[in-house]
């Protein structure tokens, strides 16, 4: 069935914009000691007021819907705070985050996070409608903001037979670091526990090759960007982040191992970082100014 966006649909779809919520949680040990495993990192066991690491808030601020709240996908039903977007393909498509020199976030902290959904931007690609939804996440501790996020979600129609594929791009040249990454189904069901996301691109074979249309199980998104971020922690133990932009460009999927590379720039302030398949074609691609 192919759905289409009205102008109707749209404008109810933009009245979203503007909403907000704010919720609480509590930088707990647990979740940092896990994500730690699951990256095969030898950190020490955190302790209240060890640092988060860079995007390892993301452990926190999970949704809770209950299971009657489920949809068929296994994310939560569309409304509430985002939009019902009919649109089934729903994908983590980048982001924007700004941390706070002097207030990192902390484990032992409680912490806000006021969310507001700055646009909802409709496009028609080749392979039919596109609606893109940003999502800006403010996240702050006792001392004040800590950190900024702006995150891209794009929701897209199934896939059809005859669709049009996008050219690849090739990576960047000359890697100063690298790391071969096995997604097997272990490390995405981790993954998704500890961010307790159900949905099911990641987890559910069947649901992912057959409903979707995929060839595979999906890599999360978010696990590759935390995989290019622990790549540059690992080439540069210490170092601190100040920003990090990154824009997912091709699926990467559990079929085959992929790899992680990394090159700082010239004066040393930044670091472009960047994932490609086994093909070697770009899937993901950022940049981190350090602080």
């Amino acid at each position: 069935m192919t759905i289409s966006i009205d102008p109707a649909s749209l404008a109810h779809l933009q009245s979203w914009q503007g909403r907000s919520e704010t919720t609480l949680d509590t930088m707990t040990a647990a979740p940092v000691r896990a994500l730690s495993a699951t990256l095969d990192r030898e950190d020490a066991a955190p302790v209240p007021g060890t640092e988060i690491p860079p995007l390892w808030h993301w452990l926190y601020f999970l949704p809770h819907a209950r299971q009657s709240e489920i949809g068929p996908d296994g994310h939560p039903r569309r409304g509430g705070f985002l939009p019902p977007v009919p649109l089934p393909r729903r994908m983590w498509a980048g982001g924007r985050l700004r941390w706070e020199a002097r207030n990192p976030l902390q484990v032992g902290q409680e912490v806000q996070r006021t969310s507001t959904i700055q646009s909802v931007r409709h496009k028609a690609g080749r392979s039919g409608e596109l609606l893109f939804v940003q999502v800006e996440h403010r996240f702050s501790n006792e001392n004040g903001l800590a950190l900024t996020e702006e995150h891209d979600i794009v929701y897209r129609p199934l896939a059809r037979p005859g669709d049009p594929v996008p050219q690849p791009q090739q990576p960047p040249a000359q890697a100063m670091w690298s790391r071969t990454i096995v997604p097997d189904d272990v490390l995405l069901f981790r993954y998704s526990a500890l961010t307790f996301n159900g949905h099911r691109i990641h987890y559910d074979r069947r649901y992912v090759t057959q409903v979707e249309g995929y060839p595979g199980l999906i890599v999360h998104g978010p696990l590759i960007a935390t995989l290019l971020v622990d790549l540059l922690r690992r080439s540069l133990p210490g170092t601190r982040l100040a920003e990090f932009d990154f824009k997912a460009v091709r699926p990467t999927f559990d079929l085959h191992p992929f790899s992680v590379h990394g090159k700082p720039s010239a004066d040393g302030r930044a670091v472009e970082l960047w994932a490609q398949d086994h093909e070697g074609f770009l899937t993901m691609q950022a940049m981190a100014t350090l602080a």
